[in-house]
């Protein structure tokens, strides 16, 4: 067995790994199965950890390829996030309402995944039901960033973003509704990719804000997040809003030799809103020496106006709530989850259940949505939020008329420390002020790693583009990749082998 440095290995790798037979699809998992209960400790990046289905998968995957099947997930280990459903397991959404859930059926991209031959080791941390931007409000304690532990590792899908970033798995899934992939991709130096809303079905998905949530792949490179989306992307009738497209090839662009200039013709727009007060220098410092091998590599630059944008943060924190306001009610003490052991009829069950099982932004957010949709205030306050969504949607059509994607910074910080934005949720919530847009115009949109602040924090560079304009993002990104290492530098102190 010659296994590679799992701390920087990447899919792509394991997979070339797997078949020149340098070591099998189960001392693949054994290893990262150990590299995860070294760093749980410190990291928290995982809620449940599945050892014994982990070893019967990867079994399954060797017997396959000794029969002469291949594919490029296949016995693969991966993690999902916690709460797309996994039949057999438990789907906690990192809440006590769903502390002992175990899920009855897979979700869709759980078994598309699967099919593909990857071999689950468990489920990753977030914010308690995908609320929040640092994973701090998870009832299973913060996870942390393996970068710097005193830091928070992003959020919802921050689980997701630190076992990748610290090398206890190849790759994760993650869920994005106001950038839940890319802000933790950026604040712990990875790459994640929210597709066009419908691209990958929510069938299975515990539902947050069900016209903005999206699952998506989070992983070291450009190249393995496109063979992640090429397996779960696909419709799926059970999915009311999955989009009936054919399947597609993500990697299809990246095959092609690299050349001197292989982003040449590609325009890159440059909005005045994604670089102006409140973001960081070292962040636009990193952006801008990132423009820079971007030119050199063949792309141009054109600025474009993103009017609206401004509004995107008011007008998501009134349309999300809501939706969450609907999509929680279900959580109630009757069917499943926590219920509380002591109450005096129906309606107090109600009460006490969702107050025991709900921690404080769930209920905040319960709350505003609710208000929101209230006789009164419906016209007021989510009509008005569903208008400015359109407002900014067409300023997003009216930009990709001049360019061909849209280039920033994916956070206007690097990772905050524990601690330091959850007493302010208005801070924190700000913090989404360029990933939102991509939400709720329904737009493909990652983050890259392009550099490091002085304190040693990663920064990452958002890539936005016109619907099913996932292949030309992922290729833009993997060009950049094989000029540059940021993709390849790794938290010290996380080789645990």
């Amino acid at each position: 067995m010659i296994l590679p440095d799992l701390s920087r290995a990447t899919v792509a790798e394991l997979s070339a790994g797997l078949t020149a037979r340098q070591f099998s699809s189960l001392e693949l998992a054994e290893a990262y199965l150990a590299r995860i209960a070294a760093a749980q400790p410190t990291l928290n990046a995982f809620v449940t950890v599945d050892p014994d289905g982990a070893r019967a998968a990867a079994k399954a995957a060797d017997t396959a390829r000794a029969e002469g099947k291949s594919g490029a997930l296949l016995g693969i280990p991966l993690a999902q996030k916690d709460l797309f459903m996994t039949e057999g397991l438990r789907t906690t959404c990192s809440s006590k309402m769903l502390a002992n859930f175990v899920a009855p059926y897979d979700a869709h991209i759980v078994t598309a995944l699967k099919q593909a031959g990857s071999v689950l080791l468990g489920k990753t941390a977030m914010d308690e039901f995908a609320m929040g931007s640092s994973t701090e409000t998870s009832f299973f304690g913060v996870v942390r960033n393996p970068w710097q532990p005193d830091a928070v590792p992003g959020g919802s899908s921050g689980g997701s973003a630190a076992a990748v970033a610290a090398g206890l798995t190849p790759a994760a899934t993650g869920s994005d509704t106001g950038g839940s992939i890319r802000q933790p991709a950026s604040f712990c130096g990875i790459t994640g990719i929210k597709p066009t809303y419908g691209i990958c079905s929510r069938y299975g998905m515990v539902a947050f804000a069900s016209s903005l949530d999206q699952a998506g792949p989070m992983a070291r490179s450009a190249e393995d997040c496109a063979l992640l989306l090429t397996a779960m992307a696909g419709h799926d009738g059970r999915d009311a809003t999955s989009l009936p497209r054919p399947k597609e090839d993500y990697s299809r662009e990246l095959a092609t030799p690299p050349s001197a200039k292989p982003l040449e013709g590609v325009r890159i727009g440059l909005p005045d809103v994604f670089f102006g007060d409140g973001v960081d220098a070292p962040v636009v410092a990193a952006i801008e020496a990132a423009l820079v091998e971007l030119c050199a590599l063949g792309a141009t630059t054109v600025p474009v106006a993103l009017p609206n944008l401004g509004y995107s943060v008011p007008t998501y924190y009134v349309l999300a709530p809501a939706e969450a306001s609907s999509n929680l009610s279900r959580f109630d003490g009757v069917r499943y989850g926590h219920r509380a052991a002591q109450y005096n009829d129906l309606s107090d069950m109600y009460q006490k259940t969702r107050a025991e099982g709900f921690g404080d932004e769930v209920k905040r957010r319960i709350l505003v949505g609710t208000y929101v949709l209230s006789h009164g205030y419906y016209d007021a306050y989510y009509l008005k939020a569903q208008k400015v969504r359109r407002l900014i949607a067409d300023d997003f059509q009216a930009a990709f008329a001049q360019c061909d994607v849209i280039l920033g910074p994916t956070v206007p910080t690097v990772a905050p420390l524990l601690g330091a934005q959850s007493q302010d949720p208005i801070k924190m919530y700000l913090n989404d002020i360029f990933t939102i847009g991509a939400n709720l115009a329904g737009l493909p949109a990652m983050s890259v790693p392009c550099g490091f602040a002085p304190n040693g924090l990663p920064v990452g560079m958002q890539l936005q583009g016109p619907y099913f304009s996932e292949a030309r993002l992922l290729n833009i990104a993997h060009r950049f990749q094989q000029a540059t290492d940021w993709h390849k530098r790794t938290p010290k102190g996380m080789n645990h082998e």
